[in-house]
């Protein structure tokens, strides 16, 4: 991962960020860009006879801000020994970090912020959704791997063999329902293989839902990451009746996420 992309802000998990961005710029040689965004869209109103109205003052003052708000993580990355750039956005904060990740590798958010799930949407690189409780501490001890067979679930483990690298134990797991379609688990342990990492399979029989049965089992292995396709059944469907993409995306105790879609 050459290209490192990371959601920068003023939210208490910015730290968390940046200090996952360089761990993962550090294991793989990377550049590590920092975004910071001032919606302009969120200082414009509109009136109930069409008229469009911008708050200034407000805006300016929120840009000044924001400038003053890059030139402190510029100074903060001096002497980390990571290349580094800081980059500055005036559109929505989706749009402005797809478009920063045209070029990118892996794009860093926390899950918090509810950006994840339409970045994954929005962007054809994996995304590193990240829990508060803590980064991402490489080389990795312990990860899963959730396989249903699906193109999103193999652009996922793609995306993520990188961060795998000299991970001691990693687990594909699988939940009988999710079997039927797609590759079977095995092409994902051949994969894996071709790349140095070893990793086992572990096939589960769901119990009361998939995304229960998963997440039991990497609470289980004490996963420190969690490799999985984004709205394999549709985002739409899975905001009307849940689903593994919304379950772990809103369970904010689970480990930190690599989605693809």
């Amino acid at each position: 991962m050459r290209s490192i992309l990371v959601h920068g802000g003023r939210d208490p998990e910015f730290a968390t960020r940046l200090e996952a961005a360089l761990s993962v710029a550090g294991a793989t040689g990377g550049h590590l860009t920092v975004l910071i965004d001032t919606p302009i869209e969120g200082f414009v109103t509109t009136d109930p006879f069409g008229g469009t109205y911008v708050a200034r003052e407000a805006l300016a003052a929120a840009l000044e801000s924001d400038d003053l708000l890059a030139a402190d993580v510029a100074q903060r990355l001096q002497g980390s020994g990571v290349p580094f750039d800081v980059v500055q956005y005036e559109i929505s904060q989706v749009d402005a970090l797809a478009h920063a990740a045209r070029l990118a590798d892996l794009v860093i958010v926390s899950r918090s912020t509810g950006l994840a799930g339409d970045l994954a949407l929005a962007t054809s690189c994996p995304v590193l959704a990240l829990a508060p409780s803590g980064g991402l501490p490489l080389p990795l001890e312990r990860a899963c791997i959730a396989w249903d067979g699906g193109d999103e679930a193999a652009a996922a483990l793609r995306g993520a063999i990188p961060l795998l690298a000299g991970c001691g134990e990693v687990t594909v797991v699988t939940v009988a329902r999710d079997m039927p379609k797609g590759f079977p688990p095995t092409d994902a342990l051949r994969y894996l293989s071709r790349h140095g990492v070893k990793a086992d399979l572990l096939e589960l029989v769901q119990g009361a839902s998939t995304e229960e049965t998963l997440s039991e089992a990497v609470t289980e292995r004490k996963a420190q990451l969690l490799v999985m396709g984004a709205y394999g059944h549709g985002r739409i469907r899975e905001f009307l009746f849940g689903g593994v993409t919304r379950f772990f995306l809103d369970e904010l105790s689970a480990p930190p996420l690599l989605l693809a879609h």
